[in-house]
C-alpha cells in the first residue's frame, strides 16, 4: 500500500498561519487522549487494582513489561507502517484499539484478563498517539523541529496536571460515591473510539502535499545552500534509510541514551504512587504529586524545545538528562512532604527539558525519509530495558520491603544514559 497523499488542489491548508503550527496542536491534543490515561494515569490504575484484586507490586509490575515486550516486537512493525501508509490512517486505526483496550480493561475479573486488555490499549496507543505524531511534526519542521515537538508534547504534560487528578478522584477505592474505575476506564473507551475519525480527518502527512516545504518554505523558495544529492535532504540535513542509521555510531548512542533516561518516567509511573501509598499519602496526594512533576515538565518542556533549537542539542540533552537523574537521587532520601515535592520539581525540569530532543535529535540526525523507522527500530533496545527496570524494581521490593536497591540502580544507569548523549559528536551528511 503507498503512502496517502492528498492532492493539493481542494484541500490546500488555508493562507495565514504555516499549518504545521496547527498540527502541533493536534498533536497535542492525541497526546492528552491517548497517552494520558494509559501512561500518566499508571500509578492511579495500579493502586486501585492492588487494593481492589490483591494483587502483589510483581504481577502488577508484569503489565508493564508486557506491553514494552509487545512494543519490541511492534515498534518497528510500527514505524514501517506510518513510513508505508501515513500517519493519519494510523491515528485513525490506533485510537479504536486502545478503546476497545480500555473498555475490556473495565471489565476485567483476573490477572490476565488484566494482561490482555492493557496490552491491547498499549499497542492501539503505539500505532496511533506519539509515533505517528512526532512522524507528522519531523515531516514538517527542520529548523523549529525541537520547539514543535515541545509544543505536541505539552498535551502529554498539561494532561496529566489536568487529568491525573480528575481520574484519581473519579476512581477513589476510599469514596463509594464516585464513577469508580471501572466506568471511568470504559468511558475513556467510548471517548476514544469516538474521536478518532474526527483527529485523524485533521492530520496531514507532509507539507509537500500542499505545495510547501518544512517550517512553511514555499516549493519556489529553497533553503539559501541547499543542494541536490543522493542521501542528503532540504538545508542540508542528512536523510537517511533505516538500513543506513543503524549503521553509524550516532544511532546507538542515541538509542542507549534516550533507553536510560526513559526507564526513570517509565519505572516512576509504574511505582510512584504505590511507594508514596505505603508512606501514608492518599490516592490524591500522590496525583497531585504527579501534577507538580508534570506541572513542572509543561513548562520545561518548551524551555527544552526552545535551547535544543538554538544549542548543540546533544549537549543541551545531556544537561536535562543529569538533572533527572539527580531527582531519583533526591527521591531515595525524600521522607517528608516538602522533599518529596523537591524530588517532583527537579524531576519535571530534567523529564520536561529532555522530552523533545530525545525525539527531535533522530531528526536532526538521520533526516525525514524514514524517520518513523528509524525510531521504531530503536524501540527494540529501548523496550527490553523498558520491560527489565519496572519489574526489577517490583521483584525487589516483594523480596526486600523497600525501593532502595532499585531506584540506585535506575539513578545509576539514567546517568549512564545521560553520557551517551554527551559523546554524540555534531550531525554527519555522509550515509552510507
Amino acid at each position: 500500500m503507498s503512502q496517502e497523499r492528498i492532492p493539493a488542489s481542494g484541500s490546500r491548508p488555508s493562507q495565514g498561519i504555516f499549518y504545521g503550527w496547527w498540527l502541533t496542536g493536534v498533536a497535542a491534543f492525541v497526546m492528552v487522549i491517548g497517552t494520558v490515561p494509559i501512561f500518566q494515569g499508571m500509578t492511579a490504575w495500579f493502586v486501585v487494582l492492588e487494593r481492589e484484586f490483591g494483587w502483589n507490586r510483581a504481577q502488577l509490575s508484569l503489565a508493564f513489561s508486557l506491553t514494552r515486550a509487545e512494543g519490541t516486537v511492534m515498534g518497528p512493525v510500527a514505524g514501517y507502517l506510518v513510513d508505508k501508509v501515513g500517519p493519519r490512517r494510523m491515528v485513525l486505526c490506533g485510537l479504536p484499539v486502545m478503546g476497545i483496550g480500555f473498555i475490556l480493561f473495565s471489565q476485567v475479573n483476573n490477572l490476565w484478563q488484566f494482561y490482555g486488555a492493557f496490552v491491547l490499549a498499549s499497542m492501539g496507543a503505539g500505532f496511533g498517539t506519539w509515533l505517528p505524531m512526532m512522524t507528522v511534526l519531523n515531516h514538517w519542521f527542520q529548523k523549529r523541529r525541537a520547539m514543535a515537538m515541545s509544543l505536541a508534547m505539552e498535551g502529554f504534560a498539561l494532561g496529566g496536571v489536568l487529568l491525573i487528578p480528575a481520574l484519581a478522584w473519579a476512581i477513589d477505592p476510599d469514596e463509594p460515591d464516585r464513577l469508580g474505575w471501572r466506568l471511568t476506564a470504559a468511558g475513556i473507551g467510548v471517548v476514544l473510539i469516538v474521536l478518532a475519525w474526527p483527529v485523524s480527518r485533521l492530520i496531514r502527512n507532509r507539507p509537500e502535499e500542499y505545495g510547501l516545504r518544512p517550517d512553511g518554505r514555499p516549493e519556489d523558495q529553497p533553503e539559501p545552500g541547499e543542494r541536490a544529492g543522493s542521501g542528503q535532504g532540504e538545508g542540508g540535513e542528512a536523510d537517511f534509510t533505516w538500513q543506513e542509521a543503524l549503521r553509524t555510531r550516532s544511532f546507538w548512542l542515541i538509542t542507549i541514551g534516550h533507553s536510560g533516561t526513559s526507564i526513570v518516567i517509565v519505572t516512576l509511573t509504574v511505582h510512584l504512587g504505590p511507594m508514596l501509598t505505603d508512606l501514608g499519602y492518599s490516592l490524591q496526594m500522590v496525583a497531585w504529586v504527579v501534577s507538580t512533576y508534570t506541572g513542572v515538565g509543561a513548562v520545561f518542556t518548551l524551555v527544552g524545545g526552545y535551547i535544543g533549537d538554538r544549542v548543540p542539542m546533544h549537549l543541551a540533552l545531556f544537561g536535562f538528562s543529569v538533572i533527572q537523574s539527580a531527582a531519583v537521587v533526591i527521591l531515595l532520601s525524600a521522607d517528608t512532604l516538602p522533599m518529596i515535592l523537591l524530588f517532583a520539581v527537579v524531576l519535571g525540569i530534567g523529564f520536561g527539558g529532555r522530552t523533545p530532543m530525545t525525539t527531535a535529535i533522530r531528526g536532526l540526525y538521520f533526516g525525514r525519509r524514514a524517520f518513523a523507522s528509524i525510531t521504531g527500530i530503536s524501540m527494540i533496545p529501548m523496550n527490553i530495558m523498558l520491560l527489565v527496570f519496572p519489574l526489577f524494581a517490583g521483584i525487589m521490593f516483594d523480596a526486600v520491603g523497600n525501593y532502595q536497591i532499585p531506584f540506585s540502580v535506575l539513578a545509576v544507569v539514567s546517568f549512564f544514559g545521560a553520557a551517551m548523549f554527551l559523546l554524540l559528536g555534531k550531525p554527519s551528511l555522509k550515509v552510507g
